[in-house]
C-alpha cells in the first residue's frame, strides 16, 4: 500500500520500520518540527524524523494540518491510507476524509480505557491488571474511532513504564503489518467502542512526578514505575548543615515493597538506612536506585557514602514556620 507515516517519538519508530521492511511504499513521513534539547537547546529533530532519513523517506514536519497548503501538498502525494502513531498534532476533517482507506491510529491501551496523551503509564500507575495495543480508525473525537484491532496484554506488577513502552510500540507494529492486509482486503472489523468505562489519561508533567508518602507503599511503588524513566519520580530531603536551609531534590529510579512498617512513625520517615526504608501511609518501600540533582543514577547503599541521610530524618515537602523551603 502506498502510505503516509504520522508520528514524533520513540513509540512510533517500529510501525515506520516494519512497514518499510515488509515492502510497503511510504511516501513520507509527517512529525513535528524539531525542537530545543540538551544543555546547549541546539534543534533534535524527532525520533521519526531520524529513522526516516535513515530510510530515505521524505520528512515532513509543519506545525499545524489547518493550513490548505499542507493540505494540498498531503493530497497531492496520493496516499492509500495514513498511519498515525503518537503524532502529537490534531487532525482535521479534510485530512481524516482525505485517504481512500483513513487514517489508523496506533493507541497503546485498552480502549475506551485509557483515551489521551500517556496511556502507557496510567495502568501502572492505577494498579491495572491489564493493558493493551489498539488499532484504531480515527475519527474528530478524542480516541473515539472504531476499533480495527486489539490485543490484551496483562501486567505482572513489576514492570515500568519504559518496558511496557518498548513492547507495546513493537507489538503495535507486528498488528499494523497483519491489518493492512485485512483493510486492503476489505475483511477488517470495525468495532465501535463501548460506552461505559471510558477513562482519561491526561499529559504527564514533572510535577505530577512527586511522590506523597501519605499514600501507601504499593501505591508509591506503582507511582514509581509509572514515571520510569521519565519524569522519573522525586521527592525532597532537607540538608541541615545549610544555611540557610534548603531542600534538594531526589530522584527515585526503583523501589521495592519493605515489611519494616512501623506504627508511631509520619509517612516519609526513614526507619531504617540499612537498607533504605521509608515509611508510607500505610506499609513501608525500600529505596534502591538514587540520584542527586546532577548525580549519577546510584545503588542506595552507595548513595548513602555521600549523601546525609540517616534513621529519624524525613523525606518529602520540608517546611520551616509554615514557608517551603526553596529548591535546588
Amino acid at each position: 500500500m502506498k502510505i503516509i507515516f504520522m508520528g514524533t517519538p520513540d513509540f512510533a519508530v517500529p510501525g515506520l520500520q516494519q512497514l518499510v521492511a515488509e515492502g510497503h511504499e511510504v511516501l513520507a513521513a509527517y512529525t513535528q518540527p524539531p525542537r530545543p534539547a540538551g544543555r546547549g537547546k541546539k534543534l533534535q529533530p524527532s525520533a521519526v524524523q531520524q529513522a526516516a532519513e535513515a530510510l530515505n523517506i521524505k520528512v515532513f514536519s509543519p506545525t499545524s494540518l489547518k493550513q490548505q497548503s499542507v493540505q494540498q501538498e498531503m493530497r497531492a502525494l496520493g496516499a492509500d491510507v495514513a498511519v498515525v502513531a503518537a503524532y502529537g498534532l490534531l487532525l482535521p476533517k479534510a485530512v481524516l476524509e482525505m485517504f481512500p482507506y483513513g487514517c489508523i491510529n496506533l493507541h497503546p491501551s485498552l480502549l475506551p480505557r485509557w483515551r489521551g496523551a500517556a496511556p502507557i503509564q496510567y495502568p501502572i500507575l492505577h494498579g491495572d491488571k491489564e493493558t493493551g495495543m489498539c488499532l484504531m480508525q480515527m475519527d474528530e473525537g478524542l480516541d473515539t474511532g472504531a476499533i480495527l484491532a486489539q490485543t490484551v496484554v496483562p501486567l505482572q506488577g513489576t514492570e515500568t513504564a519504559g518496558q511496557l513502552h518498548d513492547h507495546l510500540a513493537q507489538l503495535g507494529a507486528q498488528m499494523l503489518l497483519k491489518l493492512l492486509v485485512a483493510v486492503e482486503q476489505g475483511t477488517a472489523p470495525h468495532t465501535p467502542q463501548a460506552t461505559e468505562g471510558i477513562t482519561y489519561a491526561g499529559k504527564i508533567t514533572k510535577e505530577m512526578a512527586a511522590i506523597n508518602w501519605h499514600q501507601t507503599a504499593e501505591e508509591i511503588e506503582r507511582h514509581i514505575r509509572a514515571f520510569s524513566p521519565f519524569p522519573v519520580a522525586w521527592t525532597e530531603y532537607y540538608t541541615p548543615t545549610e544555611t540557610p536551609p534548603k531542600a534538594e531534590r531526589l530522584r527515585i529510579h526503583k523501589a521495592s515493597i519493605s515489611a519494616l512498617g512501623k506504627t508511631g512513625f509520619a509517612p516519609g520517615t526513614i526507619i531504617s538506612t540499612t537498607p533504605l526504608t521509608i515509611q508510607c501511609g500505610k506499609g513501608a518501600l525500600q529505596l534502591n536506585r538514587l540520584q542527586r540533582g546532577g548525580g549519577r543514577i546510584l545503588q542506595a547503599a552507595e548513595f548513602l557514602r555521600g549523601c546525609p541521610l540517616s534513621q529519624g530524618g524525613t523525606l518529602g515537602t520540608v517546611t520551616i514556620t509554615g514557608a517551603s523551603l526553596p529548591r535546588d
